[in-house]
Protein backbone atom coordinates (compact mmCIF):
# COMPACT_ATOMS: atom_id res chain seq x y z
CA UNK A 1 0.00 0.00 0.00
CA UNK A 2 1.32 3.42 -0.96
CA UNK A 3 1.82 6.06 1.72
CA UNK A 4 0.34 9.53 1.27
CA UNK A 5 0.39 12.02 4.12
CA UNK A 6 -0.71 15.27 2.47
CA UNK A 7 -3.30 16.16 -0.14
CA UNK A 8 -5.67 18.94 -1.23
CA UNK A 9 -9.37 18.28 -1.77
CA UNK A 10 -12.48 20.23 -2.79
CA UNK A 11 -15.61 20.19 -0.60
CA UNK A 12 -19.14 21.40 -1.28
CA UNK A 13 -22.13 20.90 0.99
CA UNK A 14 -25.59 20.33 -0.45
CA UNK A 15 -27.92 23.16 -1.37
CA UNK A 16 -31.32 23.41 0.28
CA UNK A 17 -34.45 22.49 -1.67
CA UNK A 18 -36.74 25.22 -3.01
CA UNK A 19 -40.06 26.08 -1.42
CA UNK A 20 -43.19 25.08 -3.34
CA UNK A 21 -45.87 27.35 -4.82
CA UNK A 22 -49.11 25.41 -4.58
CA UNK A 23 -52.81 25.89 -3.78
CA UNK A 24 -55.23 23.39 -2.43
CA UNK A 25 -57.65 22.40 -5.19
CA UNK A 26 -60.26 19.94 -4.07
CA UNK A 27 -63.83 19.34 -5.08
CA UNK A 28 -66.37 21.00 -2.79
CA UNK A 29 -63.62 22.99 -1.04
CA UNK A 30 -64.34 26.53 -2.15
CA UNK A 31 -61.39 28.35 -0.60
CA UNK A 32 -58.53 25.86 -0.37
CA UNK A 33 -55.75 28.37 0.19
CA UNK A 34 -52.00 27.91 -0.18
CA UNK A 35 -50.45 24.53 0.64
CA UNK A 36 -46.89 24.72 -0.70
CA UNK A 37 -44.36 22.84 1.45
CA UNK A 38 -40.84 23.83 2.44
CA UNK A 39 -37.65 22.56 0.85
CA UNK A 40 -35.40 20.06 2.63
CA UNK A 41 -31.98 20.75 4.09
CA UNK A 42 -28.88 20.05 2.02
CA UNK A 43 -26.33 17.46 3.14
CA UNK A 44 -23.52 18.36 5.54
CA UNK A 45 -19.84 17.60 4.91
CA UNK A 46 -18.69 15.61 7.94
CA UNK A 47 -15.21 14.28 8.71
CA UNK A 48 -14.80 11.26 10.98
CA UNK A 49 -11.61 9.75 12.37
CA UNK A 50 -11.71 5.98 11.98
CA UNK A 51 -9.29 3.30 13.19
CA UNK A 52 -7.51 1.03 10.75
CA UNK A 53 -6.34 3.76 8.35
CA UNK A 54 -2.78 5.06 8.31
CA UNK A 55 -2.55 6.82 4.95
CA UNK A 56 -4.45 9.34 2.82
CA UNK A 57 -3.97 7.29 -0.34
CA UNK A 58 -7.73 7.14 -1.02
CA UNK A 59 -7.74 10.87 -1.68
CA UNK A 60 -5.29 10.47 -4.53
CA UNK A 61 -8.07 8.94 -6.64
CA UNK A 62 -10.89 11.22 -5.54
CA UNK A 63 -10.36 14.89 -4.76
CA UNK A 64 -13.89 16.33 -5.13
CA UNK A 65 -16.58 15.68 -2.52
CA UNK A 66 -20.08 17.07 -3.01
CA UNK A 67 -23.00 16.40 -0.70
CA UNK A 68 -26.46 15.99 -2.29
CA UNK A 69 -29.02 18.80 -2.25
CA UNK A 70 -32.28 18.73 -0.32
CA UNK A 71 -35.59 17.80 -1.92
CA UNK A 72 -37.95 20.50 -3.14
CA UNK A 73 -41.16 21.22 -1.28
CA UNK A 74 -44.41 19.84 -2.71
CA UNK A 75 -48.10 20.52 -2.57
CA UNK A 76 -50.35 19.41 0.28
CA UNK A 77 -47.82 20.99 2.67
CA UNK A 78 -45.28 18.27 2.02
CA UNK A 79 -41.73 19.17 3.05
CA UNK A 80 -38.89 18.08 0.81
CA UNK A 81 -36.61 15.35 2.12
CA UNK A 82 -33.41 16.42 3.84
CA UNK A 83 -30.35 15.16 1.99
CA UNK A 84 -28.00 12.55 3.39
CA UNK A 85 -24.84 13.88 4.98
CA UNK A 86 -21.56 13.07 3.28
CA UNK A 87 -19.24 11.44 5.86
CA UNK A 88 -15.56 11.40 4.87
CA UNK A 89 -13.42 8.90 6.84
CA UNK A 90 -9.87 9.96 7.66
CA UNK A 91 -7.08 8.29 9.67
CA UNK A 92 -6.58 9.18 13.32
CA UNK A 93 -3.94 11.90 13.43
CA UNK A 94 -5.28 13.84 10.44
CA UNK A 95 -5.29 17.62 10.46
CA UNK A 96 -7.53 19.76 8.26
CA UNK A 97 -6.01 23.05 7.13
CA UNK A 98 -7.35 25.95 5.09
CA UNK A 99 -6.71 26.47 1.40
CA UNK A 100 -3.42 28.25 2.09
CA UNK A 101 -2.15 25.34 4.21
CA UNK A 102 -1.61 27.66 7.18
CA UNK A 103 -4.57 27.63 9.59
CA UNK A 104 -5.53 24.37 11.31
CA UNK A 105 -9.30 23.92 11.16
CA UNK A 106 -9.47 20.53 12.89
CA UNK A 107 -7.14 17.98 14.47
CA UNK A 108 -8.37 14.40 14.92
CA UNK A 109 -6.46 12.65 17.69
CA UNK A 110 -9.00 10.00 18.77
CA UNK A 111 -10.95 7.38 16.87
CA UNK A 112 -14.63 8.28 16.55
CA UNK A 113 -14.16 12.06 16.53
CA UNK A 114 -16.51 13.80 14.11
CA UNK A 115 -16.68 17.34 12.78
CA UNK A 116 -19.29 19.07 10.64
CA UNK A 117 -16.97 21.17 8.52
CA UNK A 118 -19.56 22.52 6.05
CA UNK A 119 -23.26 22.73 6.85
CA UNK A 120 -25.81 22.10 4.14
CA UNK A 121 -28.02 24.94 2.95
CA UNK A 122 -31.40 25.43 4.61
CA UNK A 123 -34.50 24.66 2.60
CA UNK A 124 -36.62 27.42 1.09
CA UNK A 125 -40.09 28.37 2.33
CA UNK A 126 -43.28 27.37 0.57
CA UNK A 127 -46.06 29.86 -0.05
CA UNK A 128 -47.94 28.59 3.01
CA UNK A 129 -45.58 30.67 5.15
CA UNK A 130 -46.68 33.91 3.48
CA UNK A 131 -50.43 33.71 3.90
CA UNK A 132 -52.07 36.33 6.08
CA UNK A 133 -55.41 37.98 6.65
CA UNK A 134 -54.71 40.44 3.85
CA UNK A 135 -52.90 38.03 1.54
CA UNK A 136 -54.96 34.89 1.27
CA UNK A 137 -53.41 33.67 -1.97
CA UNK A 138 -49.66 34.39 -1.74
CA UNK A 139 -47.52 33.53 -4.70
CA UNK A 140 -44.27 34.13 -2.89
CA UNK A 141 -41.71 31.41 -2.12
CA UNK A 142 -38.01 31.36 -1.36
CA UNK A 143 -35.19 29.41 -2.91
CA UNK A 144 -33.10 27.01 -0.86
CA UNK A 145 -29.79 28.29 0.44
CA UNK A 146 -26.81 27.36 -1.72
CA UNK A 147 -24.25 24.93 -0.36
CA UNK A 148 -20.92 26.09 0.96
CA UNK A 149 -17.68 25.21 -0.78
CA UNK A 150 -13.99 25.35 -0.02
CA UNK A 151 -10.63 23.77 -0.74
CA UNK A 152 -8.82 22.25 2.23
CA UNK A 153 -5.54 20.49 2.87
CA UNK A 154 -5.42 17.18 4.71
CA UNK A 155 -2.20 16.47 6.56
CA UNK A 156 -1.55 13.21 8.38
CA UNK A 157 0.65 13.04 11.45
CA UNK A 158 1.05 9.47 12.59
CA UNK A 159 0.24 8.86 16.23
CA UNK A 160 3.17 7.15 17.91
CA UNK A 161 4.60 7.08 21.41
CA UNK A 162 8.25 7.02 20.35
CA UNK A 163 10.01 8.20 17.20
CA UNK A 164 13.22 7.02 15.52
CA UNK A 165 15.52 9.71 14.13
CA UNK A 166 19.00 9.62 12.68
CA UNK A 167 21.06 9.99 9.53
CA UNK A 168 20.33 7.76 6.54
CA UNK A 169 21.64 4.21 6.97
CA UNK A 170 21.86 4.54 10.76
CA UNK A 171 20.00 1.24 11.15
CA UNK A 172 16.57 2.59 12.07
CA UNK A 173 14.64 0.15 9.88
CA UNK A 174 16.70 -2.78 11.18
CA UNK A 175 15.99 -1.67 14.74
CA UNK A 176 12.24 -1.36 14.08
CA UNK A 177 12.15 -4.80 12.46
CA UNK A 178 14.03 -6.24 15.44
CA UNK A 179 11.69 -4.85 18.13
CA UNK A 180 8.32 -5.18 16.36
CA UNK A 181 6.47 -7.15 13.70
CA UNK A 182 6.85 -4.32 11.20
CA UNK A 183 8.53 -5.27 7.95
CA UNK A 184 10.26 -2.11 6.66
CA UNK A 185 12.51 -2.26 3.65
CA UNK A 186 16.13 -2.79 4.72
CA UNK A 187 19.11 -2.16 2.46
CA UNK A 188 22.81 -1.37 2.69
CA UNK A 189 22.42 2.08 1.13
CA UNK A 190 21.11 5.48 2.26
CA UNK A 191 17.44 6.45 2.02
CA UNK A 192 16.17 2.89 2.02
CA UNK A 193 13.14 4.16 3.95
CA UNK A 194 11.09 6.44 1.71
CA UNK A 195 7.96 6.67 3.87
CA UNK A 196 7.25 6.53 7.61
CA UNK A 197 6.73 3.12 9.19
CA UNK A 198 4.89 2.14 12.37
CA UNK A 199 5.52 -0.79 14.65
CA UNK A 200 4.03 -1.95 17.96
CA UNK A 201 6.77 -2.71 20.47
CA UNK A 202 6.24 -5.07 23.40
CA UNK A 203 8.61 -5.34 26.33
CA UNK A 204 8.04 -6.79 29.80
CA UNK A 205 4.29 -7.02 29.30
CA UNK A 206 3.71 -3.44 28.11
CA UNK A 207 3.53 -2.04 24.63
CA UNK A 208 3.91 1.24 22.78
CA UNK A 209 3.94 2.42 19.16
CA UNK A 210 7.20 3.40 17.47
CA UNK A 211 7.51 5.44 14.27
CA UNK A 212 10.45 5.27 11.86
CA UNK A 213 10.88 8.19 9.45
CA UNK A 214 13.26 8.59 6.50
CA UNK A 215 16.76 9.69 7.45
CA UNK A 216 17.75 13.33 7.77
CA UNK A 217 20.81 14.92 6.22
CA UNK A 218 22.36 18.34 6.66
CA UNK A 219 20.13 20.94 5.06
CA UNK A 220 16.98 18.82 5.30
CA UNK A 221 15.03 21.86 6.59
CA UNK A 222 15.88 23.54 3.27
CA UNK A 223 14.74 20.54 1.22
CA UNK A 224 17.98 18.56 0.97
CA UNK A 225 17.51 14.81 0.57
CA UNK A 226 13.91 13.96 1.34
CA UNK A 227 13.59 17.21 3.26
CA UNK A 228 11.93 17.52 6.64
CA UNK A 229 8.33 16.90 5.58
CA UNK A 230 8.23 13.60 7.45
CA UNK A 231 9.31 15.14 10.75
CA UNK A 232 5.66 15.99 11.34
CA UNK A 233 5.08 12.31 12.06
CA UNK A 234 7.18 12.48 15.22
CA UNK A 235 5.73 15.77 16.48
CA UNK A 236 3.23 13.86 18.61
CA UNK A 237 5.78 11.40 20.03
CA UNK A 238 6.58 11.63 23.70
CA UNK A 239 10.22 10.60 23.28
CA UNK A 240 12.76 10.34 20.45
CA UNK A 241 15.28 7.53 20.02
CA UNK A 242 18.29 8.99 18.23
CA UNK A 243 20.32 6.26 16.51
CA UNK A 244 23.89 7.00 15.48
CA UNK A 245 25.78 4.71 13.11
CA UNK A 246 28.70 3.29 15.09
CA UNK A 247 30.65 2.57 11.89
CA UNK A 248 30.68 6.27 10.93
CA UNK A 249 33.97 8.13 11.20
CA UNK A 250 32.57 11.11 13.13
CA UNK A 251 29.75 9.96 15.42
CA UNK A 252 29.67 13.30 17.25
CA UNK A 253 29.26 15.18 13.98
CA UNK A 254 26.47 12.80 12.91
CA UNK A 255 24.64 13.52 16.16
CA UNK A 256 25.03 17.29 15.81
CA UNK A 257 23.76 17.20 12.22
CA UNK A 258 20.46 15.59 13.18
CA UNK A 259 20.06 17.79 16.26
CA UNK A 260 20.60 20.84 14.09
CA UNK A 261 17.83 19.76 11.74
CA UNK A 262 15.44 19.12 14.65
CA UNK A 263 16.11 22.61 15.99
CA UNK A 264 15.71 24.18 12.55
CA UNK A 265 12.37 22.40 12.08
CA UNK A 266 10.99 23.68 15.39
CA UNK A 267 7.56 22.53 16.63
CA UNK A 268 9.16 21.52 19.94
CA UNK A 269 11.06 18.52 18.54
CA UNK A 270 14.38 19.66 20.01
CA UNK A 271 12.78 19.89 23.47
CA UNK A 272 11.43 16.33 23.57
CA UNK A 273 12.93 13.63 25.75
CA UNK A 274 15.73 11.97 23.85
CA UNK A 275 17.55 8.68 24.18
CA UNK A 276 20.83 8.38 22.29
CA UNK A 277 22.11 4.99 21.15
CA UNK A 278 25.25 4.01 19.30
CA UNK A 279 24.07 1.39 16.81
CA UNK A 280 25.95 -1.33 14.92
CA UNK A 281 28.26 -2.00 17.86
CA UNK A 282 28.56 -5.61 16.71
CA UNK A 283 30.86 -4.31 13.97
CA UNK A 284 33.21 -2.54 16.43
CA UNK A 285 35.95 -3.88 18.63
CA UNK A 286 35.87 -2.93 22.30
CA UNK A 287 38.49 -0.15 22.13
CA UNK A 288 36.86 1.61 19.18
CA UNK A 289 33.43 1.24 20.78
CA UNK A 290 34.65 2.83 24.01
CA UNK A 291 36.17 5.79 22.14
CA UNK A 292 33.04 6.43 20.12
CA UNK A 293 30.75 6.13 23.14
CA UNK A 294 32.89 8.74 24.89
CA UNK A 295 32.79 11.09 21.89
CA UNK A 296 29.03 10.72 21.58
CA UNK A 297 28.47 11.29 25.29
CA UNK A 298 30.53 14.50 25.12
CA UNK A 299 28.54 15.73 22.11
CA UNK A 300 25.11 14.90 23.51
CA UNK A 301 25.78 15.56 27.22
CA UNK A 302 23.76 12.51 28.14
CA UNK A 303 24.05 8.77 28.67
CA UNK A 304 24.61 6.81 25.45
CA UNK A 305 23.55 3.19 25.02
CA UNK A 306 25.60 0.73 22.99
CA UNK A 307 23.28 -1.47 20.92
CA UNK A 308 23.10 -3.61 17.83
CA UNK A 309 19.83 -3.76 15.93
CA UNK A 310 21.16 -6.70 13.91
CA UNK A 311 21.98 -8.97 16.87
CA UNK A 312 19.75 -7.50 19.56
CA UNK A 313 22.58 -6.58 21.95
CA UNK A 314 21.49 -3.81 24.34
CA UNK A 315 18.10 -3.46 22.68
CA UNK A 316 15.95 -4.52 25.61
CA UNK A 317 17.57 -1.95 27.91
CA UNK A 318 16.75 0.82 25.48
CA UNK A 319 13.17 -0.38 25.13
CA UNK A 320 12.71 -0.37 28.89
CA UNK A 321 13.95 3.20 29.07
CA UNK A 322 11.61 4.17 26.23
CA UNK A 323 8.67 2.49 27.97
CA UNK A 324 9.37 4.48 31.10
CA UNK A 325 9.53 7.80 29.24
CA UNK A 326 6.34 7.28 27.24
CA UNK A 327 4.40 6.73 30.46
CA UNK A 328 4.29 2.94 30.36
CA UNK A 329 6.97 1.92 32.89
CA UNK A 330 7.96 -1.70 32.62
CA UNK A 331 7.98 -4.11 35.54
CA UNK A 332 11.78 -4.01 35.49
CA UNK A 333 12.07 -0.23 35.15
CA UNK A 334 14.34 -0.01 38.19
CA UNK A 335 16.71 -2.68 36.94
CA UNK A 336 18.45 -0.87 34.07
CA UNK A 337 21.83 -1.26 35.72
CA UNK A 338 21.13 -4.92 36.51
CA UNK A 339 20.34 -5.59 32.86
CA UNK A 340 23.52 -3.85 31.79
CA UNK A 341 25.53 -5.83 34.33
CA UNK A 342 24.16 -9.09 32.93
CA UNK A 343 26.33 -8.54 29.88
CA UNK A 344 25.72 -9.04 26.19
CA UNK A 345 24.75 -12.70 26.64
CA UNK A 346 21.48 -11.71 28.33
CA UNK A 347 20.32 -9.76 25.27
CA UNK A 348 22.07 -11.32 22.31
CA UNK A 349 19.71 -12.28 19.49
CA UNK A 350 16.73 -10.88 21.42
CA UNK A 351 13.46 -10.28 19.63
CA UNK A 352 10.02 -9.20 20.86
CA UNK A 353 8.76 -12.72 20.27
CA UNK A 354 10.90 -13.90 23.16
CA UNK A 355 8.51 -12.28 25.63
CA UNK A 356 5.70 -14.58 24.44
CA UNK A 357 7.57 -17.85 24.31
CA UNK A 358 7.61 -18.23 28.10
Amino acid sequence: MHFLDQCKIYLRSGAGGDGCLSFRREKYVEFGGPDGGDGGRGGHIIFEAVPGLNTLIDFRYKQHFKAPRGGHGMGKNRTGASARDLVIPVPVGTQILDEHNETVLADFTRAGERLVLLEGGRGGLGNTHFKSSVNRAPRQTTKGEPGREMWVWLRLKLLADAGLVGLPNAGKSTFLARVSRAKPKIGAYPFTTLAPQLGVVQVDGCEFVMADIPGLIEGAHEGAGLGDRFLGHVERCGVLLHLVDGTAEDVAGAYRTVRGELEAYGQGLADKDEIVALNKCDALDQAVQTDKLKALEDASSREVFAISGATGDGVRTVLRRLAALVGRPSANETTFNDADAAGDDAEADWSPLDDHRG
